[in-house]
């Protein structure tokens, strides 16, 4: 090991996945049985970008292999949360439609965890979120950009 430690990048996307596992395990938490992050960043994926995206879309977005994503895609119908159309421009595939049902879950979902974060509010300084968010905005974004 280098005698002045991992370089600072490390540590900060280190940091970050900590950050990830944590809220992950916390938002697992208050999920119905069976119900995984996965399955959440799906209807999170669709609410923010819009809905009748296909398949291989959103496996694109998430780095995943289409069968994972049809594997999640599945457990989210089955509930009720998604509904599969037939894609009018390539009949080969399907979009993915949220169901009114999949938008409250969404939306109860961030409430429920909304209450339990706000338990750290206190310990943050005021205006903390607000400097360190658009830095997490444009990591984001270059590691995008850089993911093909």
């Amino acid at each position: 090991m280098p005698e002045h430690g991992p370089p600072p990048i490390f540590d900060l996307l280190n940091e970050i996945g900590i950050i990830s596992q944590l809220s992950r395990a916390a938002m697992e938490a208050r999920t119905p049985e069976g119900v995984v992050l996965p399955h959440f960043s799906v209807l999170n994926h669709l609410v923010r970008l819009g809905d009748g995206r296909t398949p291989l879309q959103i496996a694109r977005a998430f780095q995943m292999p289409k069968n994972s994503l049809t594997h999640t895609l599945s457990g989210l119908e089955a509930r009720g949360w998604i509904e599969m159309r037939p894609n009018p421009e390539d009949k080969r595939s399907k979009l993915v439609f949220l169901t009114d049902a999949g938008r409250a879950f969404r939306d109860d979902t961030i409430q429920s965890l909304a209450q339990d974060f706000q338990a750290i509010v206190p310990e943050i300084e005021p205006g903390e979120v607000e400097v360190v968010l658009p830095f997490l905005k444009k990591l984001r974004a270059l590691l995008d950009q850089r993911r093909d």
